[in-house]
């Protein structure tokens, strides 16, 4: 419905705002014939290439006017180019003109007495800003309209464009009580065009509310609107029916009339009426992805629109801007620039920040990693200097004495094995060495008549870009599961697959044995807490009497 409300009436109730725009002292070069012809092209285009005619033609004679300082001619000429783009759907554009067309009547010593040109260039910016998704400066343009309105005919436009603001945004009782209102005064007037867009606004708001008229309003106004051959009446009438049988879930009326209102839309030539006519016609689509399509257009569309919204007139002063345009440009340059460098500042200082966090914590995570290793190697080595040479020698003295028992020294001898096995696990790692070597001599040291262990592709792994601490937890990690394999598994078959995964390496191991449930407990417990410690992953698959499989990315 955004884009609905947006577009209905902006081409509906030109004729209407025209009564406000229209030039009284028409003088131009061009003859009158000729200026008559393009009046007609912006205010009721019949031909798709009627607009653009017009806005160039008035676009010309803008300039020729500003040139001969022939003010009065120019603000008609910018009204007319303020409609023409608004018709076509540029706002930015309608928006400037209006501003600039503001500024030269205020730059007028007779501004006062221009009271039609003021009240038809807020009314149309009041327009502008509800097109743009901008109700408050909408209502707040309608209003400075009213305020200097002095004809009922004007008021009754500027009421129904503000009650048309109230409609979008769903304030239907506060929009139905403004409509009900002036479809009595536009009686009076006996104006058709006026009594259809009234009458056709209130239809669609009484559907809203659920009132029982609703559709016999907006049936009369379609008949109006097609008597007078409006077609932006007929669009509107058309959109706004399909959206009464949307409302009431009659999806066949619904799409006849929104394919109508399509076929309105490109007799117009109006790419926003276009837009509203097949936005609409997406939602009576029931499959699923137009519809989140629809959903995703309609947000970032409406975002897109608030974004871009400059709102020139919010910053014009229109007593004062001959007299303060520059220095204002001035100071919005400086402080846009001043703002650029606090900006960058900040930008650079939150650079500067995050970048050393990342730097501190991974050289704080290396250097973890690095006394971790430190301990093991020191570990290890008073592990095999000290306990295992001591129970070495406990045994060969044990050995020589014929009163020990031969169970005694079997024992001695397995604490002396497990000793040795702990220090060979945790002993140093020489990094001046071929590492490939070196890894692939750990796991074929596990390697004996009852285990085959295979390895694949080790030799095409390039370890030198690896840096230090990456290969002290690779072989640390296999280590433990290779361990965990000969103490635990009772497999009979290993097997290992190097490959490199963009700059990671991925390592798949792969073993026959009984497998577990809970392989956590079963001296893996490390593993993770080393590969996260470089940023890797590794994933566990092991289920009873179904072996054990682990994938490493480091």
């Amino acid at each position: 419905m955004k884009h609905l409300k947006i577009s209905f009436l902006f081409f509906y109730t030109l004729q209407m705002i025209l009564v406000l725009s229209t030039p009284t002292n028409s003088v131009a070069q061009s003859s009158k014939d000729s200026i008559g012809i393009y009046y007609q092209y912006i205010v009721a285009p019949q031909q798709p290439e009627n607009l653009t005619a017009g806005l160039t033609f008035y676009l010309k004679k803008k300039q020729r006017d500003l040139i001969k300082k022939d003010t009065l001619n120019a603000i008609h000429d910018l009204r007319l180019l303020a409609i023409g783009e608004f018709k076509i759907g540029d706002y930015y554009k309608s928006e400037n003109y209006i501003v600039e067309a503001l500024g030269l009547i205020n730059s007028m010593a007779s501004h006062g007495t221009l009271i039609d040109e003021k009240v038809g260039l807020y009314n149309q910016l009041g327009r502008v800003y509800r097109a743009s998704d901008n109700p408050t400066p909408a209502i707040n343009s309608f209003n400075e309209a009213l305020s200097i309105a002095q004809k009922t005919k004007d008021s009754i436009i500027i009421l129904n464009n503000k009650a048309n603001v109230f409609k979008d945004e769903r304030d239907f009782e506060n929009a139905k009580d403004i409509y009900s209102l002036l479809y009595q005064k536009s009686i009076e007037t006996q104006d058709s065009l006026q009594i259809a867009m009234v009458l056709n606004n209130l239809g669609h708001v009484q559907g809203k509310v659920g009132a029982s008229d609703a559709l016999e309003n907006l049936t009369i106004a379609l008949k109006i609107n097609e008597n007078t051959h409006e077609l932006g009446g007929q669009h509107a009438s058309n959109s706004y029916l399909a959206v009464y049988y949307l409302d009431r879930k009659d999806t066949v009326q619904a799409r006849a009339y929104s394919n109508k209102a399509l076929e309105l839309a490109n007799t117009i030539n109006s790419s926003s009426l276009k837009l509203d006519a097949l936005s609409f016609l997406m939602r009576l689509d029931e499959n699923p992805i137009i519809k989140e399509y629809k959903r995703l257009a309609d947000s970032i569309s409406h975002a897109k629109q608030l974004s871009e919204n400059k709102n020139a007139f919010l910053k014009y002063n229109v007593a004062e801007e001959q007299k303060k345009t520059q220095a204002s440009k001035l100071m919005q340059e400086v402080e846009y620039r001043k703002r650029l460098t606090y900006q960058f500042l900040a930008l650079f200082i939150l650079l500067v920040f995050v970048s050393s966090y990342f730097f501190y914590r991974n050289r704080y995570r290396k250097a973890k990693i690095e006394e971790v290793y430190k301990t093991e190697t020191r570990i290890s080595k008073q592990v095999h200097d000290e306990v295992a040479n001591d129970i070495y020698k406990v045994m060969a003295c044990l050995e020589n004495n014929p009163g020990i028992k031969t169970e005694v020294l079997d024992e001695m001898e397995s604490i002396y094995s497990k000793t040795r096995d702990i220090s060979r696990e945790n002993s140093a790692i020489d990094f001046d060495e071929d590492f490939g070597r070196q890894l692939n001599d750990l796991l074929l040291g596990y390697k004996s008549q009852k285990v085959t262990v295979v390895t694949r592709n080790l030799s095409k792994i390039n370890w030198e870009g690896i840096s230090d601490v990456r290969k002290t937890v690779v072989y640390r990690v296999l280590q433990e599961l290779m361990t965990n394999m000969r103490k635990h598994s009772s497999a009979s078959s290993v097997a290992l697959i190097f490959s490199n995964e963009g700059t990671k390496i991925q390592i798949k191991y792969r073993d026959n044995g009984i497998g577990c449930d809970l392989f956590k407990k079963n001296g893996l417990q490390n593993t993770e807490s080393r590969i996260a410690s470089i940023n890797g992953t590794i994933n566990f698959d092991s289920k009873k009497e179904d072996g054990f499989k682990a994938t490493l990315i480091v």
